[in-house]
This record gives structure tokens, C-alpha cells and sequence, in this order.
């Protein structure tokens, strides 16, 4: 009786239900591993995040490290500053619990500062500045930018700068890049990094590479101050920019090689050297050379837990003691 109250049910059915159960044992398998690599992913973030974290807590703690060192520097050295020490471009590696930290210092004063295109004390009246335009234009050409190019470029970055909305002859200024695919507008302030360069009319990528290790962004518009005791060879381009058309390259090697052992002790002995014969600067390119360093730079790579990490640091060390103004993390511009 029960037999007919409840007939077992056809083959077809028990088919479609045993496809079903494993339709859905397919489904949480396919759920199941979805979650177990979104829970490894998130694993791996945190485990990264964590020792970038620690990377970053590494290379703060080494900046502190830099800025005792460089007092110790300058007290050691008062009234000039040479390479003596192995503290120019030298890496220093640092052990650190789980990895390393290499620093490695420079002179940051020893480039074009971008902000002399300018001069002036407040953002609201930042006035052009025809001995950096030509400067800058000089060093352009120095390094194989085309004549026509240095110029158009100097004047453009000027612009950009200015407090003013009116292009000099040459320069550039909203109209010039209002009708781009993608418009802006000029900054009208002085530039917080060098890499701001990239955004001036007439700067290719191209131009910007052969550019970016001369210059650089200093928190003020002052002329580039040059320490004539630790500039390179390599370096002459920007020792030859201080007076265009004046310093040929060549002279400007040859005062740099020329340079005593122990440093100059002083810029009238620098001007006076038999490779500057026959050369006067402008008074004010002369007071750029300089035997002192105002600004220094740190580069910091951590490498731990088989990730590496890259910090700079810029330091203004015209009072005691040094200070930290500017920090930027990832690679450089």
C-alpha cells in the first residue's frame, strides 16, 4: 500500500537531481577557492604593507641619523666644505634588524635651482630674472639641447613661475596651453619639485631626461650657489653657466681640476686661477660660487623582506642645527 502511495521516482529524476548536487558542489569548490586567493591576496597586502611600513620607519629614522651627521660635518669644516671624508656620493650602507639601509649623500646646492628664474619676496611678486633665463638657457645648450630650444624653453619656465599673466617674447603662459587635448593653466608660483618642468611648453620627455639631473627646486629664489670645493668635473656645465658666452666648458674643467687638494679658501682665489684668465663674470654670478654647502641631499634605499624602497631627504644647513625641509618618497622626479 505504502509502495503505491509513493512510487519510487524514475531513473530521468534521480539524474537531474545527482547533476544538480554536483552543480552546486562545483559552485562552492569555485566560491571556496575564490575566497582562499582573495584571503592569500589580502594576506600578502598586509604582510607588505607591513614591512613597507617598516621600510619607512627605517629610512625616517636614518634621516635623523643624516642630520647629526652633517652637523658633525660642518662643525668640522667651518668656513668651506670639500669632498674630504668620502661623504659626496658615497653609499653607506647601515645594518637594520631583517635588511639594510644604504644612504648616500650629495650636495643638493650644486645644480640650477628653477626658482632663480624668479626673484622676489612674496608669491604675488615673483618677477622675472634675465641672468638665470640666460643661465638656465646656457646650461641647456651645454648639455646638447638645441640653441633655439634652451632659449624658448628658459623663457617658457620663467613664465610659468612669474606672478604675472603676460609672456615675454619667446615664453609662455595660459594661452599656450589652454588649447591642449587637455587644458591648464601656468602655476604662477615657484615650483615645490623640479619634476613641475615636465608641465612647461617645449619640454619633451626627451629634453626632460637630458634636464632633470642638472636642476632642481630649491624653497627659495635665489641664484644657484655653487661650492666651487666640491663641484665634479662632470659637473663644469654648471660652473660654465655662470657667465654665458664668457666661461667656455673647457675653462670651466680646468678651474674645477685645478681645484688644491685642501679646497679654495677663498672665491677671490677661485677667479684668479690661470684657467679664468681673461674672464669676469657678472658680480653677481661671481658671489655664486661659493666655498660653503646650504643645501644637502640624502637618498635612502631600503632593501628588507625582498622588497626595496627608495627616500630622499633635502636638508637646509644655513643655521645650526641641520634641518629637514623637504622629504619625498618613490624615485626622484
Amino acid at each position: 500500500m505504502a509502495d503505491r502511495l509513493h512510487p519510487p521516482p524514475p531513473e530521468t529524476e534521480k539524474g537531474v537531481a545527482l547533476l544538480t548536487i554536483l552543480l552546486l558542489v562545483a559552485v562552492m569548490a569555485v566560491m571556496s577557492a575564490a575566497m582562499l586567493e582573495r584571503l592569500t591576496l589580502a594576506t600578502r597586502l598586509s604582510a607588505n604593507s607591513g614591512v613597507m611600513d617598516q621600510a619607512h620607519a627605517y629610512a625616517d629614522s636614518a634621516s635623523l641619523l643624516v642630520e647629526r651627521r652633517l652637523d658633525a660635518l660642518l662643525q668640522a669644516q667651518p668656513g668651506k666644505l670639500t669632498a674630504e671624508g668620502g661623504w659626496l656620493g658615497s653609499p653607506h650602507p647601515v645594518a637594520v634588524p631583517g635588511g639594510s639601509v644604504t644612504v648616500t649623500l650629495h650636495d643638493g646646492g650644486n645644480c640650477f635651482n628653477l626658482n632663480s628664474l624668479v626673484s622676489g619676496d612674496s608669491e604675488e611678486a615673483l618677477k622675472q630674472r634675465p641672468l638665470a633665463i640666460a643661465q638656465f638657457a646656457a646650461l641647456m645648450e651645454m648639455i646638447g639641447v638645441k640653441p633655439a630650444q634652451a632659449q624658448m624653453v628658459a623663457r617658457a619656465a620663467a613664465d610659468w613661475i612669474d606672478s604675472d599673466s603676460v609672456p615675454v617674447q619667446g615664453g609662455a603662459e595660459d594661452e599656450s596651453y589652454a588649447s591642449g587635448a587637455r587644458p591648464y593653466r601656468t602655476a604662477n608660483r615657484m615650483m615645490v619639485d623640479s619634476s613641475e618642468l615636465r608641465a612647461v611648453a617645449g619640454v619633451t620627455p626627451e629634453l626632460y631626461a637630458l634636464v632633470r639631473p642638472w636642476v632642481c627646486a630649491l624653497p627659495l629664489a635665489d641664484l644657484s650657489a655653487l661650492n666651487v670645493n666640491t663641484l665634479q668635473p662632470e659637473q663644469a656645465p654648471l660652473l660654465a653657466m655662470l657667465a654665458p658666452g664668457k666661461l667656455s666648458l673647457a675653462m670651466a674643467r680646468a678651474m674645477i681640476g685645478q681645484r688644491p687638494h685642501a679646497g679654495y679658501d677663498s672665491t677671490v682665489t677661485f677667479w684668479a686661477v690661470p684657467a679664468a684668465r681673461g674672464v669676469t663674470p657678472p658680480a653677481e654670478a661671481q658671489e655664486q660660487a661659493q666655498l660653503t654647502t646650504r643645501w644637502f641631499k640624502a637618498e635612502f634605499t631600503v632593501e628588507m623582506g625582498g622588497t626595496s624602497m627608495r627616500q630622499w631627504a633635502l636638508y637646509d644647513a644655513q643655521s645650526a642645527p641641520v634641518r629637514l625641509v623637504r622629504k619625498i618618497r618613490g624615485d626622484e622626479g
